[in-house]
């Protein structure tokens, strides 16, 4: 059975935060809270906890994951970014937005979109996974907490506790979780794409089109 934090979503204690990143380090999955739903998350080089949350969810090997950043510059340690790029990133982030960028060399291979070698991004507005991030000192690999054969998020930690908890290791009480996705904006080529409309508004994306 998993272990089960009840952290502060305002003022996260710094000791469960250290003790989750230690569980992230060793090869554990974690289902913890972000600015728009829960999501599964594993260490960014681990392929047997990548595979295991495949399995949580059944996704193929197609399924894109989200790369969780603390910060602007840590997301421009993963992803390419030209100058129109940051100023698009830096007004919208930490957000629910989830940005398609191209990668560098420092994103795992298994982790792009093959032809393009692209990779999803993003900055929680969320102070949990935003401490965490920052006591990892990495990226989180991460995906929507949404159970097979549903179409929304779980947004209950005791409900996802009683029905994964024997999947994962650590399960984060941060409190409820809304179930509105983020909004997905492809950045890879000049012209911003809206991919998704979800929870963080795209007016100014449209406005540069």
């Amino acid at each position: 059975m998993s272990q089960f934090f009840q952290i502060h979503p305002e003022n996260p204690q710094a000791r469960l935060i250290k003790q989750a990143a230690d569980i992230i380090r060793g090869g554990g999955v974690v289902a913890y809270p972000t600015d728009s739903a829960y999501a599964l998350g594993c260490h960014l080089g681990d392929k047997n906890a990548l595979e295991r949350v495949r399995a949580i969810r059944r996704l193929d090997d197609k399924h894109n994951f989200t790369l969780m950043c603390s910060d602007l510059s840590e997301l421009g340690t993963y992803a390419k970014v030209d100058n129109s790029a940051f100023r698009l990133l830096k007004a919208h982030i930490p957000g629910p937005y989830t940005f398609i960028l191209r990668a560098t060399p420092e994103v795992p291979k298994r982790l792009l979109q093959p032809k393009r070698k692209s990779v999803g991004l993003r900055v929680p507005a969320n102070q949990i996974c935003l401490d965490l991030l920052a006591e990892l000192g990495e990226p989180l690999m991460s995906v929507s907490l949404i159970l097979p054969g549903e179409e929304l998020p779980m947004t209950d930690p005791y409900d996802i506790r009683d029905t994964i908890g024997g999947l994962v290791d650590l399960v984060i009480d941060g409190g409820y979780c809304g179930m509105e996705a983020t909004s997905v904006i492809d950045l890879v080529d000049e012209v911003p794409v809206i991919i998704r409309r979800g929870l963080g508004d795209v007016s100014q994306f449209e406005d540069s089109l």
